[in-house]
């Protein structure tokens, strides 16, 4: 009865120890909030875990100083204990993955992808992202590994198990030789820079945004809002296009079929008056060019240019919108027809009607000739020819 009354009162005074210290921490952390953004981010991110390490050491310090260390009387003690420190040891290992996720966010907030040039930002924010995941899972592995060494036996077997290392790592490699090619296509993309978060690609033939990078997919975000889920291993060895490699601002044109009668230089004209009305336009590149005129339509492009993709769709539809109204409200004659030749069917000559003179030409036997059509027309001579060479 009193050992029983002893684990309550600990296990009373640790929690309200474990009160007193959450709360002062929370104090000094928010104090330390209103000067220091890390200090904010650590707080937010660190809480939970922190007041459950806390919690967990103490009720196990309270059952360890409550509970005597006699097997015979209490042999449940040394079974309680082990699960104390096993949850002590998960619980140090989610703190310990929430202060790395703190860290790499804090050394990203210097780079932002919010600005219009955003190519070493995008880069190192898809390289940090990856390593945060192999941290997280490193971090884990450890802790998994820390739990298995607190059972007895387990160094006892660490012998067979390295004896067979070979075979196992053979079999391993076999079974999953997608999986390690995805997250080796991973880090290989990460470092890499062929592609990085936020830049704008083209695969399958469908535009989106680079949404995550993970060690064995990566999520492309759809001009629909849709999400195309690819593995890594896809733009290791799949070509695609990536719009924003080098930087974000981009080219695109604009092009019409128009009727012959269309004025290039008042379009030209036009042009310039519609980039001068709009944000959208960066002020780099401004062409209007007859590239083709055969058969019926006069081929125009226009080449304009934005500081992203999104501003460059959205530009390219207003200047086809305006050219297109400005064509219809001043220059209707410069709307794309078909012209079509409307002729008579004419007569073929008669054969009744030919010459004379044609038709003898083109006889076989001609009047003078009779002696040698009549070889072919008159009667066979078979006299004086014995009957048996008949």
């Amino acid at each position: 009865m009193d050992t029983l009354l002893r684990l309550l009162v600990a296990i009373g005074f640790a929690l309200l120890v474990t009160a007193a210290a959450a709360l002062v921490l929370h104090l000094v952390f928010r104090a330390l909030a209103r000067r220091r953004r890390w200090a904010a981010v650590l707080s937010r991110r660190t809480k939970h875990p922190t007041r459950t390490m806390l919690l967990v050491v103490l009720l196990w310090a309270a059952f360890a100083s409550s509970i005597p260390d006699q097997p015979d009387a209490y042999p449940w003690r040394d079974g309680v204990s082990h699960t104390f420190l096993i949850v002590t040891i998960g619980v140090g290992t989610w703190l310990a993955c929430e202060i790395a996720i703190v860290l790499e966010s804090l050394g990203l907030h210097r780079y932002r992808v919010d600005v219009p040039d955003n190519r070493v930002a995008r880069r190192i924010r898809t390289q940090v992202l990856v390593l945060r995941r192999l941290t997280v899972a490193v971090l884990v592995i450890i802790g998994l590994g820390a739990i298995l060494l607190t059972f007895p036996g387990v160094e006892a077997a660490g012998a067979s198990v390295l004896a067979s290392a070979g075979l196992i790592s053979v079999i391993a490699g076999l079974a999953a030789q997608s999986t390690l090619g995805n997250v080796f296509a991973g880090m290989q993309l990460a470092f890499s820079g062929s592609i990085r978060v936020d830049d704008v690609v083209v695969v399958e033939q469908q535009w989106g945004r680079i949404e995550e990078i993970t060690l064995t997919y990566v999520v492309v975000h759809l001009w629909d809002d849709r999400r195309f889920v690819l593995p890594s291993t896809y733009f290791t060895s799949t070509p695609f296009e990536n719009w924003t490699r080098t930087n974000s601002e981009l080219l695109g044109a604009v092009e019409f079929d128009l009727d012959w009668r269309v004025r290039p230089g008042e379009m030209r004209a036009e042009l310039e008056r519609i980039l001068d009305r709009t944000e959208l336009w960066d002020r780099r590149v401004q062409v209007l060019q007859v590239t083709d005129a055969v058969q019926g339509f006069v081929h125009v492009r226009v080449l304009v240019t934005a500081h992203d993709a999104p501003s460059l769709f959205d530009l390219r539809c207003y200047v086809r919108e305006e050219l297109v109204a400005w064509i219809q409200r001043t220059h209707p004659d410069a709307q794309p027809v078909q012209r079509v030749l409307m002729v008579d069917e004419v007569a073929e000559p008669r054969a009744s009607r030919r010459t004379a003179s044609t038709a003898s030409s083109s006889a076989l036997f001609t009047p003078d000739q009779e002696d040698r059509a009549a070889l072919f027309t008159g009667p066979i001579q078979t006299s004086g020819i014995p009957r048996s060479e008949r």
